[in-house]
């Protein structure tokens, strides 16, 4: 049977992108500033990690103006266009216009409006310039240009990892008069991000206090995402708390950010308390109350996904992890629940396949409930990998449920479905076969056909076994013949069993007809089949016939052995034939057959109880000489024979007496210990009800 496999999950291929999803630029500016406005028009996740994400540390948090991705595409910057969404056409000079013109320090008299800026050229020059002279030999002669030229350059370079290029420019910038602005530096910032050569942070930052450029939200955002591709989590923390220590709003962008950096931390608690916080606030009307630039209402929900996404990949990081976080999913589960998070069934459902260990099976039995509960549909596959987890952990009766579950609500159980819960039944059937419960496995089978599973000839034959070790001849009858009703053909391990069982019950005609009938069925006996009617004429007396099989055994390729003769010289002993034991013990030898232990101990008893204990503590004494230790029953038989036969026996040589066995019989409770392995088994399956 296959084991189910974990299957990887979507929300955590994407998630490991982690990106804040706030990072798509906002397709408007305002009249006042060329904003770093963030939106997400669709599904967090998704379409924003693709058009805003290059790789887990290709991010960009920083640059201010427009994403990355248009550096190189948009090819030319026509200054006075206030919209992405313009046409190539200039726009009118119009208030909007006029302030654009004045925050990039442009001239006022629309010397340059309308004026179009190849920036890909202007790059391409400057790609080699290392120093402020080298940006001066290119661009000395070309006049005042807007600073959003200079910024897109900036950002260019950041994309090409060319951060001295970008340097150059600015310290080029530092050379002119008014000198850059705060939205220079944050595309340098940006440009340090994306490069990832974050040893020129300090140095930006010493510039911008020594140029009394006061930081942003934005320059605070970029620095929260280079602490983050530094991991240090907790400075990028520290940050977003210096936004408002500094007297600034953070923005979506900052909050997605924070909630990063607990991810990273792996810190599902910390996300989901700091989401609460910023809930909390934004309810009270503290967040977002004076900014009619974001649209917080629609932030805020996007935030919420975020963090529910955010909590599932933390849980099944937990879950991945070599230490049991077992507890820490379930409490985790319950503060989202607290929290009145809405959770779905694909969360669901892809943390139930990051369960794959025997202590897993709490949480996905509770993801399980959880589904149902919702009235969701749930995959089969997903209810299929349930069963064999809670299989794996011993909760046998657990996945039982399950897989009623599937016959009275759906989804329909398939072959996988059916082999799983048969593989079940079929451990406890040979718990019960090992252990002789019989009645257990009686029970087993009944739960079994009841739930329209169809017992194969390996469930029949674990329960007529364990009626063989308990000597239950009637209940190894009736199992054998409802498993004739039910269209399965024995085996020679059925016809084994059944025979030992009758054996046992000394039932010995009825031995011999189910002989017969497994001969006519065309059934090879094997050694066991030939032991137990060896035994059986044996007992008889017969021992003509034990005589045809013992010379009959090699011939059907069935090789003679200790265990064979030991069930004859049984048969004597326990039938007063201490002579036959003898010659049967002597016959070994014939066959060049060693005897062991229990050879030596059923002759001892067939001679002391036919009054011969010389013979059998000469008997006694050949098997020490051999090495063999024997039970203290057979010690005891020869003190006690020595004892009150009048034979003299030197007591001394047999060696200090052996050590007593356990006793045969177990209490309810020592039965229910010995048991313990077997998971959730009911205590009505093991014991009889009126017991």
């Amino acid at each position: 049977m296959q084991t189910p496999t974990t299957l990887p999950s979507k929300t955590d291929f994407f998630l490991k992108l982690e990106t804040p999803h706030h990072f798509i630029r906002r397709k408007t500016r305002t009249p006042n500033n060329f904003r770093t406005g963030f939106d997400f028009r669709d599904d967090l996740g998704y379409g924003f990690l693709r058009r805003c994400y290059w790789g887990s540390k290709k991010h960009s948090f920083g640059p201010s103006v427009s994403p990355l991705a248009l550096t190189f595409e948009q090819q030319q910057v026509v200054v006075g266009k206030t919209d992405s969404k313009s046409s190539d056409e200039p726009v009118r000079p119009d208030d909007s216009e006029v302030k654009l013109n004045k925050h990039y320090n442009l001239p006022s008299n629309g010397e340059n409006k309308g004026k179009r800026f190849d920036t890909r050229a202007l790059a391409s020059s400057l790609r080699s310039a290392k120093t402020a002279n080298d940006v001066e030999a290119v661009l000395g002669d070309k006049g005042d240009l807007p600073l959003q030229v200079y910024s897109t350059i900036i950002r260019a370079f950041g994309r090409e990892k060319s951060v001295n290029s970008a340097i150059a420019v600015l310290e080029w910038l530092q050379m002119k008069k008014p000198g850059p602005n705060l939205f220079i530096y944050n595309s340098v910032l940006g440009a340090i991000k994306q490069a990832e050569e974050f040893g020129h942070v300090e140095r930006i930052m010493n510039d911008m206090v020594v140029n009394g450029v006061s930081p942003n939200v934005v320059t605070y955002n970029t620095l929260m995402g280079i602490s983050l591709a530094q991991g240090d989590e907790t400075k990028a923390l520290e940050l977003f708390n210096l936004i408002e220590r500094k007297g600034l709003s953070p923005s979506p962008a900052s909050y997605s950010t924070a909630l990063l950096a607990y991810r990273r931390m792996e810190d599902g608690f910390g996300a989901l308390n700091f989401y609460v916080e910023f809930r909390t606030k934004y309810q009270k009307g503290e967040i977002g109350k004076n900014d009619k630039s974001e649209e917080w209402e629609a932030e805020a929900k996007k935030l919420e996904d975020f963090v529910v996404r955010i909590c599932y990949q933390v849980m099944r990081r937990w879950l991945v992890n070599s230490e049991d976080s077992s507890h820490k999913v379930l409490r985790l589960l319950t503060c989202m629940d607290q929290a009145g998070l809405e959770t779905g069934r694909s969360e669901h459902e892809r943390l139930i396949w990051a369960c794959t260990r025997e202590e897993h099976y709490s949480v996905a039995k509770e993801l399980y409930n959880r589904i149902h509960e919702n009235g969701s549909d749930i995959s089969l596959s997903v209810c299929n990998h349930v069963i064999w987890l809670l299989g794996k952990a011993k909760k046998w009766w657990a996945a039982l449920e399950i897989y009623e579950d599937l016959l009275d609500k759906g989804p329909k159980p398939n072959n996988m479905s059916y082999e799983l819960i048969v593989s079940h039944f079929n451990f406890l059937l040979t718990a019960a076969r090992r252990k002789g419960i019989w009645k257990w496995g009686i029970r087993l089978l009944d739960k079994m056909q009841e739930k329209g599973l169809k017992p194969g000839s390996k469930e029949w034959n674990s329960v007529l076994i364990a009626c063989s070790k308990a000597s239950e001849p009637s209940a190894a009858i009736q199992i054998f013949t409802r498993m004739i009703e039910n269209g399965e053909k024995p085996t020679i391990i059925s016809y084994g069993a059944l025979l030992s069982a009758l054996e046992k019950g000394k039932l010995y005609d009825e031995a011999l007809r189910v002989w017969k009938h497994m001969i006519k069925m065309g059934v090879e006996p094997n050694a066991y089949a030939y032991t137990i009617m060896a035994s059986v004429y044996a007992a008889q007396g017969k021992f003509n016939i034990v005589e045809s099989i013992i010379r009959e055994m090699p011939v059907s390729g069935v090789e003679l052995n200790v265990v064979t003769f030991n069930a004859i010289i049984t048969a004597c002993a326990r039938n007063n034939m201490s002579g036959s034991a003898y010659e049967w013990f002597q016959r070994m030898e014939v066959e060049k057959i060693e005897p062991n232990e229990v050879s030596y101990e059923m002759l001892i008893e067939a001679l002391v109880k036919d009054g011969k204990p010389k013979l059998a503590y000469d008997m006694y004494l050949r098997a020490r000489v051999k090495g063999l230790s024997l039970s203290a029953k057979a010690y005891d038989l020869l003190v006690e024979a020595a004892r009150g036969g009048g034979v003299s026996i030197d007591l001394s040589l047999l060696g200090p007496p052996p050590p007593l066995p356990p006793p045969e019989s177990k209490t309810r409770a020592e039965i229910s210990k010995d048991l313990s392995d077997l998971g959730d088994v009911p205590k009505s399956i093991l014991f009889d009800t009126n017991h």
